[in-house]
């Protein structure tokens, strides 16, 4: 199978100014894509839940990267889980659509770990996808996104259209959403053990008890691993990008505070939600199919994240 080659290529980019969607406008820089050749759709002048703003949007693109998504930690699924699946499912169906009417080359679709069943056997293996339901404050969103994988392999079915389904683990690197009120676990712990250190004070409150396991990837490792899919990944099945470290909720918070020097005392608040029991991924098929494997170490990945975010604090 031929490398995809992007030196000419034009290429639509849905969400591509957000966290990882800079990551992946640089990879693709980098993969001898023309930065002059590629597009980047913004909220504000096309509402990719509307049919007509995803027609608008793929005309005349050569290759379509579906990063857009609505999207936080476990307190906005608790609270917009209508809203994260509308949302998700409306913007992924009508641009697939909207890239096989327009001819479009490949499309990338980026779906989510949310969409495994909450008891999945580790490490989860693409293959597993459909053994259950989702973890339930995950699901609306992980339904919504796995609608997407279904999508495309019935349209490759069907009308022979190239489109590949890819699933990172959860992200982190500088530049993440650092927001209370929408972000994940890593940027979440960081701010806290920020205001936590600048009130001075000696106990740090974090959610559920600690036992969870995570699984981390760096934001420009997915990156990475995205545009390597695009370029030489042609299959129908889902394919996992992650490092396939496991670390749990403790160790993590654990480490976070000895980063950065926080001394106070945890205290886990077992009254709210653990999320999922345990996550972390095969990523054998990633390898295997395009060469993929992550390059960023989990600490160095960290202090690099801590480091940003301090700069960037005010």
């Amino acid at each position: 199978m031929a490398t995809l080659d992007l030196s000419n290529k034009r290429i639509l980019v849905t969400g591509g100014a957000g966290f990882l969607g800079r990551q992946v406008v640089e990879q693709l820089r980098l993969a001898g894509a023309d930065l002059e050749k590629i597009t980047i759709p913004r909220s504000r002048d096309h509402d990719l839940r509307s049919l007509e703003a995803c027609q608008r949007a793929v005309e005349h693109q050569d290759v379509v990267i579906h990063l857009a998504a609505h999207v936080g930690g476990i307190g906005l699924n608790l609270v917009k889980p209508a809203e994260l699946f509308y949302d998700n499912l409306m913007m992924g169906a009508q641009l697939i659509h909207a890239a096989y009417q327009a001819g479009v080359q490949k499309f990338t679709c980026v779906g989510t770990i949310c969409a495994y069943p909450k008891f999945t056997p580790v490490p989860f293996q693409e293959d597993d996808l459909w053994n259950g339901y989702p973890e339930e404050t995950n699901a609306p969103y992980g339904v919504a996104k796995k609608a997407l994988l279904v999508q495309l392999q019935s349209y490759r079915q069907q009308y022979g259209f190239n489109g590949i389904y890819l699933l990172p683990v959860n992200l982190y690197g500088p530049e993440d959403n650092f927001d209370p009120k929408s972000s994940h676990v890593i940027p979440a712990l960081i701010r806290k053990v920020h205001e936590a250190q600048i009130r001075g004070d000696k106990h740090l409150p974090v959610w559920g008890d600690g036992s969870p396991t995570r699984e981390f990837l760096y934001s420009t490792d997915a990156a990475l691993g995205i545009v390597m899919g695009t370029q030489d990944y042609d299959g129908t099945e889902p394919v996992n990008l992650g490092t396939g470290y496991e670390i749990s909720i403790k160790e993590l918070v654990e480490l976070i505070c000895e980063l950065m020097g926080y001394e106070g005392e945890i205290v886990w608040e077992t009254d709210k939600p653990n999320g999922q029991p345990r996550r972390c991924l095969d990523t054998e098929r990633a390898c295997r199919e395009f060469g993929f494997t992550a390059k960023v170490d989990f600490k160095q990945g960290l202090k690099n994240t801590i480091e940003w975010y301090r700069q960037h604090a005010e």
